[in-house]
């Protein structure tokens, strides 16, 4: 990597990774000579083609044709196939520094550091926090973990991405963080419907409720962002999954029950995410939590706004 100009590839195209991915591209990412992009869906692919990346045909494409290789990745064994496996992006040739953006867990990313580091290749870890707002605006919060003169290698890239946090050189550090990040801001979903179920069966106004929450120590990321975006209007539709919620949540739960840490508030969490799902089907946002609660508060949870 001795070029002013790297060849950078990106493996997973969803919701977040195509507006990080997009990040990359562009006048503002100098250090970027070529982008190459893969994903399952060639809607996708297509979609960075068209505003200048390069469709690769496989995960070890990119590993053959790239410097650097980002990963962002919705199951940690998708993850791990799609790194280390046959066909993975470690068989390459080329690369020399693998980041996992995605949301895998801080074992998995000591088993990729183990297994990378023999070849020759760096393994970062930097899972995201900001949603699809900001993958697509550049304002996600990334928590790194990994080598930091790798880390250094690619900061001006994560900085396209949003702020990065270095956690240090431990493997998982990052996952570590996003774990306890997924627990609070959980966790604020749950407790904030609790609240907001009992004022409303008090008889008072939601709306003014989140006002008041917002100007008080009461206040929190679902008070500030979720509530007034999606569960006031009654669309519940913030843009992340329950499904991939209760995923994260179940991680935190497995790695905190391998550390002896009790997480009470966490389990609360992983209960009600499992009967949002049950209740709500797999497509619901997680944000329809507020549902189950109101349902047990014994108010109408498919009330109109």
């Amino acid at each position: 990597m001795t070029s002013d100009r790297l060849t950078v590839g990106f493996l997973g195209l969803g919701r977040m990774g195509a507006g990080m991915s997009a990040r990359l591209l562009g006048p503002e990412t100098k250090s970027v000579g070529r982008l190459l992009v893969h994903d399952i869906s060639q809607d996708a692919v297509q979609a960075l083609v068209a505003l200048g990346a390069e469709a690769a045909g496989s995960a070890r494409a990119l590993g053959d044709e790239c410097d650097i290789v980002f990963a962002s990745l919705p199951k940690p064994d998708i993850v791990r196939s799609a790194i280390l496996g046959d066909e993975g992006i470690a068989a390459g040739g080329q690369v020399k520094i693998v980041c996992d953006l995605s949301t895998s867990g801080p074992g998995l990313a000591q088993e990729l550091a183990a297994a990378l580091e023999p070849k020759g290749i760096a393994s970062i870890d930097a899972p995201v926090s900001g949603g699809i707002k900001g993958a697509n605006e550049g304002t996600l919060s990334l928590m790194v973990g990994g080598p930091e003169n790798a880390f250094e290698t690619i900061r001006p890239l994560l900085e396209r991405m949003g702020k990065p946090f270095y956690m240090g050189e431990t493997p998982g550090a990052g996952q570590t963080m996003k774990l306890v990040n997924n627990l609070l801001g959980a966790v604020a979903i749950g407790v904030t419907a609790e609240g907001m179920a009992m004022g409303i069966k008090a008889g008072l106004d939601p709306a003014r409720m989140i006002e008041v929450l917002n100007q008080s120590t009461g206040i929190n990321s679902a008070t500030r962002d979720k509530w007034p975006r999606s569960v006031l209007p009654r669309t519940f539709d913030f843009g992340f999954a329950a499904a991939l919620s209760l995923k994260d949540t179940n991680l935190l739960m497995q790695e905190a029950a391998a550390m002896d840490v009790p997480l009470p508030l966490g389990a609360i969490v992983q209960s009600l995410l499992e009967r949002t799902l049950s209740e709500y089907g797999e497509d619901a946002d997680f944000t329809a939590m507020a549902k189950v609660v109101e349902q047990d508060a014994g108010l109408d949870p498919e009330r109109e706004a």
